[in-house]
Parts: C-alpha cells; structure tokens; sequence
C-alpha cells in the first residue's frame, strides 16, 4: 500500500504531457499482455483439436521401423530385378512353400488351338501335362487356380504340342492379380504395412513371408509406372490445378531414426464448372520441401495454381506464366480456430459472411464457366468488396499483435489472389480438392512409419496416384487394380491409355460398375 501511495504521490508531480504518455505506455503494455494470453488460448485450441486417441501414448515403434526397413530393402531388392525382366535366384529368398491343399481348387485347361498336328496333319492323343498352379485372393478368403496344359502328341510322328502357359502380373510369380491388388490397397490405401498382412493372411492357413509380399510389391510397382506416367501428362496438362503438400515421416539412413520428407499432390478436377475432362491425382514425393521441387513439378505447366500461402510456391507466379488462385478454406479456418479459441465476434462475423459467398458458390457447381462467372460477379462481387472494406475498418481498432489482426492482414496481402475466381468461371473457391486427395496419406501416416527408404516414398507416390485417380472416376481402387494387372503384362505399350481409369470402365463395364 506505502508503495501505491508512493506512485500516486509522483503522479502529482507529472505535467499533461508526461501523465499522457504514461498512461498511453500503460495501454500499450495491456494490449500487449491480452494479445499474449489470445494467443496462448488459440495456440492450446489448435493443440487440443490436433490430439487424437489417449492423451499420453508411450509405444515404441523400434521394431515397428525395422520391420519396415527390412520391407524396403526387399521391395526394392525385386524392383531391380524387374527392370532386367528376370528374377534371379539369390539364397537369402525363402524356399517356396506348396500352396495348402485345403484351398479350393479353379482349374482352367488350356489346350492348343490346332485340333491335327501343324506338321503332318495326324491326329493329336494325350501324352501328359504340365500343371502349375498360382495364388489368387478374393474377398474374405483364398483359392488356387490350377492351369492345366495336356501335351498333345501326333500319332503318326514325334511332334509334341502344348497350349502356351497363360501370362503372370509377376514373371514366374504365385501370386494373382486380385491378391497383389489387395495387397497394395491394403498396404497404400488401408495402411496395413506388408509384416501385418503377412500375420492375417497367416490367420487363414497361408503362410506368406514378408518378404515374399515385398517382392509383389516392387514387381506390381514396376508393372504399373507406364500408367501413372500417362496419368501425371495428363494432370500436367490442365490449365488448372490445385496443389498442396504434406509431411511425411521416412527411414534416413542408419538405424532406428526419421526424417521428414514431403508427399506433393497435383489435381486436375474441373468437372464443378461443368467440364467432362476426366478428374486424376498425381502424387510426387521429395526428400524436403524446398521451392525448387514444385518448381520442376510445373516446369512444363502454364494457368492456374489453386493453392495455399506456402512461400515456396510464391516464385511460380514470377512471370505471369502461372497465375495464383489462393484458398478461401485457409482462410476461414484462421478466423475459425480463433472463434474457438476465445469466442471473437469479430472472428464469428468473417465466418458468417465467409459462409454467404461459399452458398453462393454451391448454387453455381456444375454449371458451365460463364454462368458461374455471371453468378459470381452478380452475386459475390458486392459481397466481396464489402468485406474488404470491412476488414480494413475493423483493422484500424486492432493491436498489431493480436491474432485476429493477423489473420485480416493475411487475407488482405493476398485479396486479388483470393478474388480471381470472380472473373474466371474456371476456378474454385478453395483448394478443397487437394486436401481431400492427402486424406489418405494422412490418415496413413497416424498407423505407422510412411516408408523405409527415399524410394518408398516415390513409390508409394506412384501407388498413391493410381488409387486417387481411380476414386476420383468412381470406381473401386482394387477392382480397378486387379483387373489392370490381369492384362497389363500382355497389353500393348502403344495402348496403355486403354488402362487408364476414366477409359477402363468402358473397357470393362461389367465389372466396375
């Protein structure tokens, strides 16, 4: 109290002019200390909503990494050897187990189309066969195909004749299309790594090694790089795209420790503005998420880039050969976690109008480029400009530092960005379409490790783009992928556009409808 008094006491003392600026530092010093404590509460919300499952979870993942590790070097170990189109015979492989006898049995004979000997024209008796037989996987359980080929033999000379043994996905491989398609969905799309799907497939009496699943894995991954190379030029083609990326944990070299690598997704999507150009995804995956990688991705790509603040994108829009349109969902989120936070009326009232302009845009999907740009500039315009006036007023009575000052200035440094999409029909609101496509990889990256090795990741990329293109045309991505594998091997490199998802179903409509 002696010392309150005190300080009273000197403040008789002041004149105007210094009482005046004591009293200014004293505000400053209060809005100061509130626009610490907003924050703190907008800092503990964000880390509240990114929890997921128990609070505290300590499970070490050691043997979890290993596991995948020793995963990757065998993927890639069968990946070389499928660029030479044998696989060689190496003693660390396990022996080949005989497939269980309990598993049904689907035989196909396969009997040489000439019904008289090609030489003499005799006739053909049995002489014996050959059979071999090949692992296939339908839902919820296993069975053996078993190709019979008879040997023919010519009764009046010693020609012998046989059918041609029926092609494999996998050079002199066990298994069938429709297990390798479950087993790369399982792994890509359901993120159960190759050891777990060894110890289920172990539950229904087939013994797989890990191993040997790895060895599917990187003959499949082979087999399949002609359609994701068709898929990334046809994305690469748009004259939009929306773009983003995401962390992804990888093995560095050595033992037991992570790195974190990026997984950049690509989107050609224009059917909201009425367009029948088939939708695909293109994944790429980097080592670290410097500007220089985006910048070779679109090294051959000239329009729109839907995408969000990330500065490594900015020296794309030098020129006026890419032009930016930024993400109106970036936005509201800032204004939305602050609302959260700490209740802002300020942040409620951005969301409320924020919420006008995107019913604005629900009535205009689907509808061709120029009635969407009429719509928009009749409807959204007005509501635009006035919310840019609106935001400079309320900005004026903010603190520098406080957190829904931040988020007005982020808006306002990128308004023609955030406008472009008033006059141009083409382009969306947000970047929504990318940030559906890293669903997966995201909800991947919470069950396990992304991957052993750099190249892991790149083909996990290149897995990522035929499963996303493939739901992005509506069709199952495993069925899609079995039947792929059926002909890819036999198919006509000339007419691999044949396989490509959006022209699939109508090559095989029965199946994937």
């Amino acid at each position: 109290m002696a010392e309150a008094r005190a300080v009273v006491a000197d403040l008789t003392t002041l004149d105007r002019t210094a009482l005046e600026a004591l009293v200014l530092a004293q505000q400053e010093k209060l809005l100061s200390r509130d626009s610490e404590i907003e924050h703190l509460k907008l800092v503990i919300a964000k880390l509240r909503r990114m929890m997921f499952g128990t609070k505290s979870e300590k499970v070490t993942r050691e043997i979890e990494q290993l596991e995948l590790k020793l995963e990757e070097l065998e993927t890639r170990q069968s990946e070389r050897a499928a660029t030479t189109s044998t696989v060689a015979d190496t003693g660390s492989k396990p022996a080949r187990r005989p497939l269980p006898e309990h598993l049904p049995r689907e035989v196909h004979t396969h009997l040489p189309n000439e019904t008289a000997c090609r030489e003499c024209g005799g006739e053909l008796r049995k002489l014996g066969e050959d059979v071999s037989e090949m692992l296939e996987y339908i839902p919820a359980s296993f069975k053996v195909i078993r190709h019979i080929r008879p040997k023919l033999s010519c009764t009046k000379c010693d020609v012998i004749m046989e059918a041609p043994a029926p092609s494999r996905p996998i050079e002199r491989g066990l298994a069938g299309p429709g297990l390798l398609a479950h087993v790369l969905v399982s792994k890509y799309a359901d993120h159960c790594p190759l050891y777990r799907q060894s110890e289920i497939y172990a539950r229904s009496g087939v013994e797989l090694d890990r191993s040997t699943l790895a060895d599917w894995v990187g003959g499949a991954s082979h087999l399949l790089t002609p359609l994701v190379d068709k898929v990334r030029d046809h994305v690469l083609a748009a004259s939009k795209l929306h773009a983003d990326d995401t962390p992804v944990p990888v093995l560095a070299p050595g033992m037991g420790k992570t790195k974190t690598a990026r997984l950049w997704t690509y989107v050609r999507d224009d059917r909201p503005a009425g367009d029948t150009t088939a939708p695909a995804v293109w994944f790429a995956y980097s080592q670290d998420r410097k500007g220089e990688h985006p910048r070779q991705h679109l090294s051959q790509f000239s329009g729109i880039l839907q995408a969000d603040g990330y500065a490594g994108f900015h020296h794309l829009y030098e020129g006026g050969r890419i032009l930016e349109a930024a993400c109106w969902a970036h936005v509201r989120r800032k204004f939305y976690d602050i609302h959260v936070a700490n209740g802002s009326a300020i942040a409620a009232e951005v969301i409320a109008r924020i919420g006008l302009l995107y019913d604005i845009e629900r009535e205009s999907r689907g509808k061709p480029i120029v009635l969407r740009r009429e719509i928009r500039q009749t409807r959204a315009r007005p509501l635009m400009d006035d919310l840019h006036r609106w935001f400079n007023k309320i900005l004026t009575g903010l603190s520098r530092k406080s957190d829904t000052a931040v988020a007005i200035r982020y808006a306002l440094s990128r308004w023609r960005a955030l406008t472009r999409y008033l006059d141009d029909g083409s382009i969306e609101m947000d970047n929504s379409a990318a940030e559906r496509a890293l669903r997966t990889v995201a909800l991947g990256r919470k069950n396990y490790l992304f991957a052993g090795s750099d190249a892991g990741g790149e083909r996990a990329a290149a897995i990522y783009t035929l499963l996303g293109t493939a739901k992005l045309n509506g069709l199952d991505p495993e069925l899609y992928l079995r039947h792929v594998l059926e002909r890819i091997a036999d198919h006509p490199i000339n007419r691999i556009e044949e396989l490509l998802p959006w022209n699939f179903s109508a090559l095989v409509p029965e199946h994937l409808t």
